[in-house]
């Protein structure tokens, strides 16, 4: 069947404003008391190490801007519930603002773009840009700033990705494919502003520092003759009784881990070897779920770090029945490859012999997030655009442009009415922020911001 012109898809998306009109996105009432948001967290801890459930709780309870990073099922679950145009793209399912930043290409270069798929899943696009929006405004409300901040973040935000829709609907299908934010484009977009353009420079420095050859020295010692790991609990230490069976295991997941690479990169993969592996607690959201580093070398002098990080079923997908992919590494692993302008080159997936899927993918590689709690109030709106504008780019390549692009239009309407939905869905995350603050006063829910619990 041919594929409908660039013209009949705009209109295609205007359309659809008639069924879901733009104005409808707005619609946002605080849930009924009767649904537990506590019951959701602990539907969400099924199957986490146990041990670390409580350090999880604690790093989600320092502010509501910490709980709703770790709350991405509770926002799914209600964004089930919420208008939406009918237009699905491979969505990120987790688009909030530190879940953008810096990162090397395979021809390291840096590109700025979404850099956590965990949750990427078949979805409407309006979900991510809400996630996204919502985050600006509890993220302004946690620093302190006005209202008037917030909105104008959000509305800059919206602007942006209508603004970057417009322009991809233009472009032909290997330009969108092609299509990155480099460094040197945010260089030029900010070189007027003293501050941002000190802070990108920053950002640029330390992604440079961050590669397996610069952090070789600070993770690894030599202890009898062997490089191992540095032990720095409560993030990073060996798990005890290393048994010939669990060596055996970690041979069978490099084995598959292998098999899901490109055949060029594995023949790069096989000039390293493993020596070592440790537990890695990460994240907010992610505490609980297994996740190793292992390091490799090719020589001395030769390392490579692979982050092994535990693939769980996906928020956005429904609940009920069986999930729709059969391995759920391999989910996470193609999302991003969708949507990102240019991924990791070990980026692949395997299944450990206990049924737990796994994504694998380099531990650092020049990647750098935004420190928001540093941020300025014309910070967090600058931010705020380039994250509207990544958002497009990914929507973009792994969607229908000028069907989005039609829908949005290019009157204020989407965000006015998303402006409306963020405010009215952080004062939601306030009170359920609330609600696990007094679960943990009551008992139900116990912290631990430090022990490792294994």
């Amino acid at each position: 069947m041919k594929r409908p012109s660039r013209t009949q898809r705009i209109a295609n998306g205007k359309e659809l404003r008639i069924a879901c009109p733009r104005t409808s996105q707005a619609a946002w009432k605080l849930r009924p008391t009767s649904i537990s948001i506590i019951d959701l967290l602990e539907e969400s801890n099924a199957n986490r190490v146990a041990g670390l459930i409580p350090v999880r709780y604690g790093r989600m309870a320092q502010s509501p801007l910490h709980f709703f990073r770790g709350t991405a099922i509770i926002q799914a679950r209600d964004l089930f519930t919420t208008s939406a145009s009918g237009i699905i793209v491979q969505a990120c399912g987790d688009a909030h603002l530190s879940n953008f930043g810096g990162f090397a290409t395979p021809e390291r270069s840096l590109a700025f773009d979404i850099n956590d798929f965990d949750e990427t899943f078949p979805a409407p696009w309006e979900w991510d840009l809400k996630r996204l929006t919502a985050s600006i405004v509890i993220a302004a409300r946690y620093l302190g700033f006005t209202a008037a901040d917030a909105e104008d973040a959000v509305r800059t935000c919206v602007g942006e990705y209508r603004k970057r829709m417009a322009e991809y609907s233009e472009l032909t299908v290997l330009e969108t494919w092609y299509a990155r934010i480099t460094m040197d484009d945010l260089k030029d977009l900010f070189k007027k502003d003293k501050d941002l353009s000190a802070r990108l420079g920053k950002k640029t420095t330390e992604a440079r520092g961050r590669t397996s050859e610069s952090v070789f020295p600070k993770l690894t010692t030599v202890i009898d003759g062997e490089r191992l790991i540095v032990d720095d609990p409560p993030l990073i230490y060996h798990i005890q009784n290393d048994t010939k069976t669990k060596k055996k295991n970690r041979k069978a997941i490099l084995s598959q881990y292998r098999d899901s690479l490109q055949e060029d990169r594995r023949k790069v993969f096989d000039a390293y070897e493993l020596v070592d592996a440790a537990f890695k607690v990460v994240g907010v959201g992610s505490v609980g779920t297994r996740c190793f580093v292992a390091l490799f070398l090719a020589d001395d002098n030769d390392p490579l770090f692979l982050q092994l990080k535990e693939a769980r079923r996906s928020v956005l997908e429904n609940p009920k029945g069986k999930s729709r992919y059969k391995h759920q590494g391999e989910r996470i692993v193609s999302g991003q490859r969708h949507m990102q302008a240019s991924s990791d080159i070990f980026l692949g997936w395997a299944r450990s012999p206990e049924g737990i899927d796994y994504f694998i993918r380099q531990l650092r590689d020049q990647k750098v997030s935004a420190d928001i709690e540093s941020f300025k109030r014309r910070t967090l709106s600058a931010y705020a655009l380039l994250c509207g504008w990544g958002l497009a780019r990914a929507h973009a390549k792994a969607g229908d442009a000028p069907m989005i692009s039609g829908y949005v239009g290019t009157s204020d309407q989407l965000d006015t009415a998303l402006t409306k939905y963020s405010f009215a869905y952080a004062d939601q995350v306030e009170r359920d922020f609330d609600t696990f603050q007094k679960a943990i006063r009551t008992g139900r829910l116990k912290t631990d911001t430090e022990s490792p619990g294994i």
